[in-house]
């Protein structure tokens, strides 16, 4: 049954503007980098996940543990492109 009023995606964009807003309050609150960085990091991750399930309908296809396993596989991926960066780069690790 198809719904008259995309509830889901309002709410979507709701929690998405919240998210903004909580982000924008590090900025006015003049928060050390550390927290602000923190802060930063923990609602881009929320919002990535708030805009491929809500908007770009990631759950609603046959296809959703292709897709999910493959997000988990390039999440996976870029944490070891970073750590190893930050190995090389920062304290000087070589093998």
């Amino acid at each position: 049954m198809k719904e008259l009023f995309p509830a889901k995606q309002v709410w979507g964009f709701v929690f998405s503007l919240l998210l903004t807003f909580v982000a924008l309050l590090v900025y006015f609150f003049n928060m050390s980098k550390a927290m602000g960085m923190t802060i930063f990091i923990l609602t881009a991750f929320i919002q990535a996940a708030v805009q491929l399930v809500v908007f770009m309908h990631a759950r609603e296809t046959d296809d959703s543990k292709s897709i999910f396993m493959t997000l988990y596989c390039a999440i996976f991926l870029a944490i070891i492109t970073v750590v190893g960066t930050i190995l090389c780069m920062i304290w000087g690790w070589t093998y």
